[in-house]
């Protein structure tokens, strides 16, 4: 019995010594053979294997702890394995996780590993952190690809994961749940599908939850309410469904960050998010909110960012935002909220941008409003505001003031352009209200104004007395069309190569030569004003907007014998459909277009390519337009084409404003040919202009930067302040045109936007070679981060003089030595050669642009910026000083500029 006791005994001892006894027979010999074997099938830029871990050698075996990268346990065994930023190139296969049961943190990041995640990465017992994340502040990326292993949940002491930006696909895992001291979850920017699994509420001690830019969908499980401990939670970029239930939002009370956009969220706003007293940014916009917005969010006093824009809101603003002292960003446009501007908003003195426009708010705007002395942009625009503007003059820091296509009366007062302020302004829009009186003088004050449109009111009085002293000012964008203003036509100052649009519906001005009136319509009503969008002068579309789509259009459908019903057929069918010329204030006819062209005579043509021929037509007005031909006779078979669809893309894209986007005024159909009418600009092309002789003489650092600039404003726009967004898909240097101080404009946009709904193969002849996102090769969809490379790649041509191709192909060879060679380019040796090298201020604004571009071009879609924060950032008012003397900035360099910047774009 005694015998028997002590077997037992011994038994159980032996058990619990297994663990012990199978760590130690781990030698620190092994370990380290097993890393030589990983790292022998390892890679970098400068070699194979990689130089950075020369130390981990068989003649070094007894040093594992001193290795590179490498720290160890009391016991010499290894703990941490930091590789992070090293440029590796490789994969888990080759990786023994079995040799490594006391391994805490696993550190890949920003490198470029790749393949699946093991599933024997459950053998890290006693792993707290692993980070295999893509680390976009860096040029170079990860990319783990497959699913989330399930085995991850028997690594039960993690407490940090972070697989951003990687290729992961599938689901989380509902192993998930066994972590139950997992304090911060990153799946971000990767291509998960599925929905949340009900197991992650198990994760109690979360603090950080990140699940953005992915594509899951369904309903948030309600045991995410468990989830109390939660500081932020992003879940934004996804395909969430259905409500946020007020039993979610009301356990989330240490919530600082929630970001819940750019899904399909609906129902209301529940008041329980009055509870979450912490939060510092609450961002709900691009939604499917209904409903009121709860006076509770008063209570959120640390509230900095508010983002309620494009929902489905309705009912009043609450008078309870004005408690939001440390309120900086409040956005409520694209919704239909009702009632007035509540007078409590100018309590909010460190608001510095609000944006209320796209409603239906009445009323007088506040004058308490004018308490705002930080507000750096103010749009209220497209509401039904009445009364005068009342005085402003405490917004020190106004840059952006637009008041357009409300019911504002009465003059324009003096205080805009007096208050010491407002001097700064570069941006105002009255236009489409019912202001009436003279143009004020003291318009000379705003220095900074880059943009003017007054257009669509009763203004009155001569412009060439009210504006003479405007000889220096840089107002480069200004509309007063369709007023009632007298006198001679100007000349002076701005005035001297005005376009005729500018000034056009105003039947007292007269030429200089004789009492010639500008031809405009009879009736200006402010109804007629309201049921078209605002004409605004800069609204300028694209420079064939729909040629490259219809030529493809064409192409494709060539050999199609069958055409589906309801469409037009025949060219005799297009004889019917009379001109569309859709912007409002033109007032000339398709029969003055064609007669100006000698019915397209080979002497007006300017220009020719593989989708039809361009004529300049010099109207009687003055007035030159540039038409677009596109033959459908070239073919016995005309393509199947939905006029009304064509008719109604043709209408949503006229409507597109932006001073730098080229005006589309409309089409007509004749003789079984599609014309495409827009604005004509002299100066041609960009591509034109750079190769040219302008490129010398005329295309200095400071008009590249400009060009630059103004061409990430066009793009910007189009990707974050159009609904739906719009991509181009064609940006190139031929595609921007110059007007005639070289401010660019996007032209060529839409490219299949106007095919036929059945044209389901677009994708195939997107974009143009050199140009186009290298993603196109693989995925065939065409996103906004397809823009965004497409104008880095611009943005290096303007400013190398030429087209960057060595540079794009590094960037594609992630091992190759070229890659290498153009990281340690000195930056001086890559700009245009043709121009001295620039200096002082000039020097870092190439640099920016420069180190943006770098950032435009990266071959993950993920990495790349967004079209806002390239913007945004071209056009801040201080430009970071350089880390080194111009001359010593290589293309390394720069690539890690943006760090700073790309960190904080979602922030």
């Amino acid at each position: 019995m005694q015998l028997k006791t002590m077997t037992f005994h011994y038994m159980l001892l032996l058990l619990f010594a297994l663990p012990l006894i199978k760590t130690t027979s781990i030698s620190p010999r092994k370990q380290a053979e097993s890393l030589i074997k990983w790292k022998d099938g390892l890679s970098s830029s400068s070699s194979s294997p990689p130089s950075l871990l020369n130390s981990w050698s068989l003649t070094n075996l007894s040093s594992l702890c001193n290795w590179t990268a490498i720290v160890c346990t009391k016991t010499r065994t290894v703990s941490e394995i930091q590789l992070s930023r090293m440029e590796i190139n490789g994969t888990l296969a080759l990786f023994d996780f079995s040799l490594f049961p006391n391994l805490t943190h696993f550190n890949l990041s920003g490198n470029y590993f790749r393949g699946p995640i093991p599933s024997a990465i459950g053998n890290l017992s006693n792993l707290t952190t692993l980070d295999f994340n893509n680390n976009s502040l860096y040029n170079s990326y990860n990319g783990f690809s497959g699913p989330i292993p399930n085995s991850i949940g028997l690594i039960s002491g993690l407490q940090y994961i972070d697989l951003s930006n990687n290729f992961l696909e599938g689901k989380i895992p509902p192993s998930i749940g066994k972590l139950r001291e997992l304090q911060s979850l990153d799946l971000s920017y990767n291509s998960l599908n599925s929905s949340i699994p009900s197991e992650l509420g198990l994760c109690t001690n979360l603090t950080h939850l990140s699940l953005s830019s992915n594509k899951f969908n369904g309903e948030l499980p309600l045991s995410l309410s468990n989830l109390k401990n939660l500081v932020e939670l992003r879940l934004d970029a996804n395909l969430f469904i259905g409500q946020i239930l007020p039993s979610l939002v009301s356990n989330w009370t240490e919530l600082v960050s929630l970001y819940l956009q750019d899904n399909s969220f609906s129902g209301t706003i529940s008041a329980e998010i009055g509870l979450l007293t912490q939060l510092q940014y609450l961002r709900l916009y691009s939604n499917e909110f209904r409903g009121e917005i709860p006076q509770s969010l008063g209570n959120l006093s640390q509230l900095q960012g508010h983002y309620l824009s494009d929902n489905h809101l309705t009912g009043e603003i609450p008078q309870s935002l004005g408690k939001l002292t440390k309120l900086q960003q409040l956005y409520l446009s694209d919704n239909h909220l009702t009632g007035e501007i509540p007078q409590s908003l100018g309590k909010l003195t460190q608001l510095q941008q609000l944006y209320l426009s796209d409603n239906h708010l009445t009323g007088e705007i506040p004058q308490s409003l004018g308490n705002l002395s930080r507000l750096q942009r103010l749009d209220l625009s497209v509401n039904n505001l009445t009364g005068v503007i009342p005085r402003i003059s405490g917004m020190l820091d106004l840059k952006l003031l637009s008041l357009s296509n409300n019911n504002l009366t009465w003059v324009i007062p003096i205080f805009l352009f007096l208050a010491v302020g407002l001097t700064g302004l570069d941006y105002l829009n009255l236009s489409s209200n019912s202001l009436s009186g003279a143009i004020p003088s003291e318009l000379r004050m705003l220095t900074e104004l880059d943009v003017f449109n007054a257009s669509h009111n009763h203004l009155s009085g001569e412009i060439q007395s009210a504006l003479a002293e405007l000889l220096t000012l840089s107002i480069s964008m200004y509309d007063f069309s369709y007023n009632n203003l007298t006198g001679p036509f100007p000349t002076c100052g701005i005035f001297n190569k005005v376009p005729t649009s500018a000034f056009v519906g105003n039947h007292g001005l007269w030429s200089a030569e004789g009492p010639t009136e500008c031809k405009s319509s009879s009736t200006n009503s402010k109804s007629a004003k309201k049921n078209m969008v605002s004409v605004f002068l800069y609204s300028f579309l694209g420079f064939t907007v729909g040629a490259i789509s219809i030529a493809a259009l064409f192409l494709m459908f060539r050999k199609r014998s069958t055409i589906r019903p309801q469409v037009i057929k025949t060219s005799q069918n297009f004889e019917s459909v009379e001109a569309m010329i859709l912007q409002e204030e033109v007032k000339f006819t398709f029969a003055e277009v064609v007669k100006a062209v000698d019915d397209f005579h080979e002497k007006y043509c300017i220009g020719e390519g593989g989708f039809g021929k361009v004529y300049k037509a010099e109207l009687q007005s003055g007035q030159v337009v540039a038409v677009k031909r596109l033959n459908t006779d070239d073919s016995n078979d005309v393509p199947a084409i939905n006029l009304q669809s064509f008719q109604n893309e043709i209408r949503t894209l006229t409507t597109i404003r932006h001073r730098n986007i080229i005006r589309l005024y409309g089409f007509s159909t004749r003789r079984g040919c599609i014309f495409l009418l827009y604005e004509y600009l002299e100066r041609g092309s960009l591509g034109k202009a750079l190769y040219g002789v302008e490129g010398v003489t005329e295309l200095g650092w400071l008009t590249r930067v400009k060009i630059v600039q103004g061409l990430a404003r066009a793009l910007s726009y189009l990707h974050h302040d159009c609904s739906p967004p719009i991509v181009h898909r064609d940006v190139t240097v031929n595609n921007v045109l110059l007007e005639q101080e070289f401010e660019p404009r996007l032209s060529d946009f839409g490219t299949a936007r106007l095919l036929s709904i059945d044209s389901s193969n677009w994708t195939n002849i997107v974009g143009s070679l050199g140009y186009m996102a290298p993603e196109l090769a693989y995925i065939m969809q065409v996103t906004d981060k397809c823009d965004v490379y497409s104008f880095g790649v611009v943005a290096l041509e303007v400013m190398m003089g030429r087209h960057p191709g060595d540079m794009l192909e590094s960037q594609l060879s992630e091992s190759s030595t070229s890659m290498k060679g153009n990281a340690d380019l000195l930056l001086k040796d890559v700009l245009d050669q043709r121009l001295e090298p620039p200096a002082n201020e000039l020097a870092k604004a190439v640099v920016l642009v420069m180190s943006i571009a770098l950032a435009c071009i990266r071959t993950r879609p993920g990495l790349r910026p967004t079209m806002h924060f390239v913007s945004q950032n071209l056009s801040a008012q201080s430009l970071p000083c350089l880390p080194k003397p111009f001359g010593m900035l290589t293309i390394n360099k720069l690539s890690m500029l943006t760090i700073n910047k790309l960190s904080a774009l979602e922030n």
